[in-house]
């Protein structure tokens, strides 16, 4: 009876969630859409933890799910499974009332299309003001706090004009302020550069970087843009709804690594799945099912070739010659 207790016990720990590691965790999210007898499979198991006070950039091509994962995260929609949660809130089980407040306090928004930020007939400080009334500060307190955020992103000289007089950049920096005004714990950009030059979208990344700085928001830009990744320490690249690998950017000193060199990394998720990166499954011939070889230091991955490789733990093919080396040779 004491082994099957402490049987049963050992089972109900192992299926319980993971404590949260991140102010954002999606633990093997899924969302599957179903139109018309079709399904479409966009998040298929998707794990990724985001730090308090990180810039990350989530960088995918048109149909990796990225827009998807933006989707759940904001609270405007819902996963079909899976755990998704952002500062302690529980994004499957919230009710309607709870995903208003979560929208208005918690989180902000800075969309690619400048017309779904800013009110047209408003001046940048009135648009930035705006939402504070629905959290319901004060009028009194609302100019002033409208005016620091504008100073602070460089733009307080536009207060008085609407968004058909400022540029693009300028526009996307009022839309910034107004994702900050009431002070949330994190700031979605969706293609928040996506219809600017490369002059302005460097002030915009400057100005969201800055919110990160001086108002301590955790950042998170999703794009299609792999040039991002030169704008933050770290981006996460989505392939077939999962997370597939992460790009590192050390700050200058870094120990061990060149400053401001990139790495990147294959993204090992909570269950032991690792996607490869296609350039190595055509390279070295990997299809369906590979074999892997316990090697010094490292784990051997091999096409499933049968009797042309050695027997899987001996760490060598038919020439001796290990995975490492091989990899060496055809480069």
């Amino acid at each position: 009876m004491t082994d099957l207790a402490a049987l049963q016990a050992r089972a109900l720990a192992k299926s319980a969630p993971e404590p949260d590691e991140g102010l954002i965790v999606c633990d093997n999210l899924v969302r599957v859409y179903r139109t018309e007898g079709v399904e479409v499979q966009a998040l298929q198991g998707l794990d990724l933890t985001v730090e308090a006070g990180e810039v990350l950039a989530v960088v995918g091509a048109s149909g990796s799910g990225k827009s998807t994962l933006l989707g759940i995260l904001s609270g405007l929609d819902l996963p079909t499974a899976g755990r998704a949660r952002v500062a302690h809130h529980d994004l499957l089980t919230m009710k309607r009332r709870e995903r208003l407040d979560y929208r208005r306090s918690t989180v902000g928004f800075v969309w690619q299309q400048t017309g779904r930020n800013l009110l047209p007939y408003l001046t940048a400080m009135e648009n930035v003001a705006l939402p504070m009334g629905y959290a319901r500060i004060p009028r009194r307190q609302r100019a002033g706090r409208a005016m620091e955020l504008l100073d602070l992103l460089g733009i307080a000289d536009c207060r008085n004009r609407r968004p058909g007089e400022l540029s693009g950049g300028q526009q996307q920096r009022v839309a910034i302020a107004v994702a900050g005004a009431n002070t949330p714990r994190v700031l979605f950009a969706d293609e928040p550069t996506g219809e600017l030059d490369t002059v302005s979208g460097e002030e915009v990344f400057a100005a969201l970087r800055r919110a990160n700085a001086e108002l301590g928001v955790t950042v998170l830009i999703v794009t299609h843009d792999p040039a991002v990744s030169e704008q933050v320490r770290r981006t996460v690249r989505i392939r077939d709804g999962r997370t597939a690998t992460e790009v590192l950017r050390p700050s200058a000193g870094g120990a061990g690594r060149e400053a401001g060199v990139a790495e990147e990394y294959a993204v090992l998720d909570r269950v032991g799945r690792l996607q490869l990166p296609r350039e190595y499954t055509e390279r070295y011939g990997l299809h369906r099912r590979v074999r892997l070889t316990a090697e010094s230091g490292h784990i051997g991955v091999w096409p499933d070739n049968g009797a042309e490789r050695a027997a899987p733990g001996t760490g060598a093919g038919q020439d001796g010659q290990d995975p490492a080396r091989r990899e060496g040779d055809d480069g």
